[in-house]
This record gives structure tokens, C-alpha cells and sequence, in this order.
């Protein structure tokens, strides 16, 4: 059994350790409530504007616009990965990464496959492995905001259109609420047509004003960049979440092992009040012999 003081130091350092989780659970749980505020404002709009992209993609007659629909045969898969800058919110990206090299090893095995980390724990694990990467935007979510998000879209579209990638695909966490996140991936390029009936049926008829090709030229790569700049944004709301409800975990498990510290502790002391008790009579005897 641990001595008194070997146990009252282990006390000492699970109370930290306990402190510090209590404290990274409320940091995460204000930056939460900024993060999914931030998401549930942007969502209705972003999918908004893919069904108005999805109405439009029979509209599309413009050569220069054809681009982002074209359909090639895939030896170039560019996958935008998204992750966190920073550990301690549990499986949130491991599963990311597991998703990531499961697309690269299944879905993509015949073609090219380069990695674009959103995120410094995406970059160094990849930065470890054999998959190209490109990790420019790395730190983008230390200061996400709007601007950020479509500077990488105008990045990605440009890459896409000069024939440098044949594919594009998102893989993240969407947020669904606090406790649970969805892994995700979505097709960035090229954009899918309208598979249903009712829409092959008869093709969409709008008066554009000023020209068709003068809105969609404007409108198609805003639409891109919103859609990712909402997942970065799910992402990041994701990562809150997760590293809150890992944190409250983490705080109850400390408390636990306070329970069994203390437990051991107070043990500890009575035998060492018993042994000292011997030892007093056990020396009261033999001087009364």
C-alpha cells in the first residue's frame, strides 16, 4: 500500500488536473455558444443558395460556366480535410483522418490523391505520411472568418478550373448539436446535375437581368465558397462541442479517482494509526516484563 504522502501528492495532482478540466469545459462551452450561433445563422442560407444552384445547373449554356459542371474521368482527387489546431476533444479528429485515409486507400486507389489540411492536427499527420499535401491554409481556423473561407474557395475553383485536380470532396464533422457531430463528405467539384424527374422533366425557365451569363459567372463561385466556408464553420462549432463534452468526461473521471484516492488515503492512515497503536503496547509490555 502507497505510503501517506506518495497518496496525498497523487490527491494534490488529480485536484489540478480536475480544476484544469473544469476550466477548458466552460472556455469550450462559451466558445460554443459564439461557434454554433455562428452556424445555425449561416445554414439556412447556404442551403439556400445550393437549391438555387441545383435550378440553375439547367440554365448553364456558357462555355466558361460548363466548367464547374463537367463531369472527367478522375485521375487527380484533391480532398479539403478539416480539422482542429488543437487536441484534448476526443475521437472528433481521429475520425476525420480515419474517413480521409479510408477514401484514399477505397474510393481513390487508382487515382491521384492530394490532401489540403484545414487545421494543424491534419497537417502534421499528414506531414508524417506519404500522401501529398498542400498545407497553405493550415491556420486558417485561428482566424476564421468570411474572407478566410473564400480565399480557399477561390483557390480551390481556380485549381479545379486549369484542369489540376479532376475532383474535389470536403471531409468534416458536421455539428449537430453539442454531443454529436456527423462525419461528413461532400462533393465541392465538379457541382452534380439534378438527378429527379420533376426536374429533367422540363428545363428551368427564369428572365435574367442583366445577362444570364453576366449573374451565374458572379453567383456559381459565391455559391462554392459559401458552401465551404459553412463546413469550416460546422467544423469549428463541431470541435467545441467535442472538446466540451470530452472535458465534462474528463472532470468526472478526476472525480472518481478522488473518490478512490481518498478512499485509499484514509486507509492508509488507519493502518499507520494501528501499527503506531502496536508498537505502544507492544513496548508497555515488554518494559512491564
Amino acid at each position: 500500500m502507497a505510503n501517506l504522502k506518495e497518496v496525498r501528492i497523487r490527491i494534490a495532482s488529480v485536484n489540478s488536473t480536475q480544476q484544469i478540466t473544469k476550466a477548458m469545459k466552460l472556455v469550450s462551452a462559451t466558445k460554443l455558444r459564439r461557434a454554433q450561433n455562428a452556424i445555425l445563422q449561416m445554414r439556412p442560407y447556404a442551403q439556400k443558395l445550393n437549391g438555387i444552384l441545383s435550378n440553375l445547373s439547367d440554365s448553364v449554356d456558357d462555355d466558361s460556366l460548363k466548367v464547374y459542371f463537367n463531369q472527367r474521368e478522375i485521375k487527380k482527387v484533391l480532398l479539403v480535410v478539416i480539422t482542429s489546431d488543437r487536441g484534448l476533444c476526443g475521437s472528433f479528429n481521429a475520425n476525420v483522418i480515419k474517413l480521409t485515409n479510408k477514401l484514399i486507400k477505397e474510393d481513390y486507389s487508382n487515382a491521384e490523391v492530394t490532401v489540403l489540411p484545414i487545421g494543424k492536427k491534419g497537417s502534421e499527420f499528414f506531414a508524417k505520411t506519404g500522401v501529398s499535401s498542400i498545407a497553405k491554409y493550415k491556420d486558417a481556423l485561428q482566424t476564421l472568418n468570411a474572407e478566410n473561407g473564400f480565399e480557399i474557395g477561390t483557390y480551390l475553383l481556380n485549381a479545379f478550373k486549369t484542369g489540376s485536380f479532376d475532383k474535389i470532396e470536403i471531409v468534416y464533422n458536421q455539428f449537430k448539436n453539442a454531443a454529436t457531430q456527423i462525419l461528413s463528405k461532400e462533393a465541392f467539384l465538379p457541382i452534380a446535375a439534378k438527378t429527379d424527374s420533376k426536374a429533367n422533366s422540363a428545363k428551368s425557365d427564369y428572365i435574367f437581368e442583366p445577362s444570364k451569363a453576366e449573374i451565374l459567372e458572379e453567383l456559381i463561385p459565391r455559391i462554392l465558397k459559401t458552401q465551404l466556408y459553412k463546413s469550416m464553420l460546422d467544423s469549428l462549432a463541431s470541435e467545441h462541442g467535442a472538446r466540451m463534452v470530452a472535458m465534462d468526461k474528463a472532470t468526472e473521471n478526476a472525480g472518481e479517482l478522488l473518490k478512490g484516492l481518498k478512499l485509499e488515503y484514509n486507509r492508509a492512515r488507519q493502518a499507520a494509526i494501528t501499527k503506531e497503536i502496536s508498537e505502544i503496547v507492544g513496548g508497555a509490555a515488554a518494559l512491564s516484563s
